[in-house]
């Protein structure tokens, strides 16, 4: 008797990406744009049918590739479940709240000497110099603020950085890959969606850090991001668990390479 193809969860993908990945599959897959309800019952997952609401399958893989508003949760029970997660369930959930997740980087970085700040609830803050302050739990480059003097905080918790005049740049990995994108933006924001962002030399001591992050995460896709001052110095500034994979063509090919393969282990 012939064993039961295996199943296959993918979250948060646009159709393209979907598509490119599932032709070239021989599995059982499920796949949403948004958070599916999922339950782990004596150590399997399951998810529920988009056919057959209220029905759950066994999934064996995930693949989860989005940031959603209220999807720590989520991750952690992925995590739990400890089951083939790409990118690593684990180091989601360690990055997915982006100050914790900044701190646990700081641990591993040779890049940290930054000296931070921070508040929990709104007041003034009295900024001595240009500083950056970012907050809530959101990703994506939003909610950050560049500010100078008195400049009221909002009632969440908030983390305040030296504003570093210089390059922002962004190491991006997958597996054996290493790329290195120049960030760019109209002022002192700067993101790989600008038409400007392109690809730069890899730093080999960026290179080096990141890897070691990716390695302390158990990540095999990763975007790490820094700041190269006008001394030379560099800064990390961010663990993105969820890079962009579809700006760079060169990017998206070798993700979904990567991924095809990887279900197919």
């Amino acid at each position: 008797m012939l064993s039961p193809k295996p199943r296959l969860l993918l979250v948060g993908l646009e159709p393209p990406e979907v598509t490119a990945i599932t032709s070239q599959l021989d599995c059982l897959t499920v796949v949403y744009e948004h958070l599916p309800l999922i339950k782990l019952v004596d150590g399997n997952l399951y998810v529920e049918s988009r056919l057959h609401p209220g029905t759950f399958l066994k999934v064996d893989k995930v693949i989860y590739h989005g940031i959603f508003e209220n999807d720590f949760d989520f991750l952690t029970l992925l995590a739990l479940w400890n089951g083939p997660c790409l990118p690593d369930a684990g180091g989601m959930m360690d990055c997915r709240l982006r100050h914790s997740g900044l701190v646990r980087a700081l641990r591993v970085t040779k890049f940290g000497d930054i000296p931070r700040g921070m508040s929990l609830t709104s007041g003034e803050w009295h900024a001595q110099q240009p500083t950056v302050a970012k907050w809530s739990n959101w990703h994506c480059g939003e909610n950050k603020a560049r500010i100078q003097d008195t400049w009221t905080s909002p009632d969440e918790i908030t983390v305040y950085e030296p504003f570093i005049e210089g390059e922002a740049v962004r190491i991006m990995l997958i597996s054996d890959k290493v790329w290195q994108i120049h960030l760019k933006g109209e002022d002192w924001l700067k993101s790989i969606h600008h038409p400007d962002a392109a690809q730069m030399p890899v730093d080999s001591d960026l290179e080096e850090d990141a890897k070691r992050l990716a390695n302390y995460f158990h990540f095999q896709i990763v975007g790490i991001d820094y700041m190269i001052g006008l001394d030379g110095k560099k800064y990390l500034l961010e663990v993105n668990h969820i890079p962009n994979v579809t700006v760079f063509p060169f990017v998206r090919e070798e993700f979904i390479d990567f991924a095809v393969q990887w279900v197919k282990q």
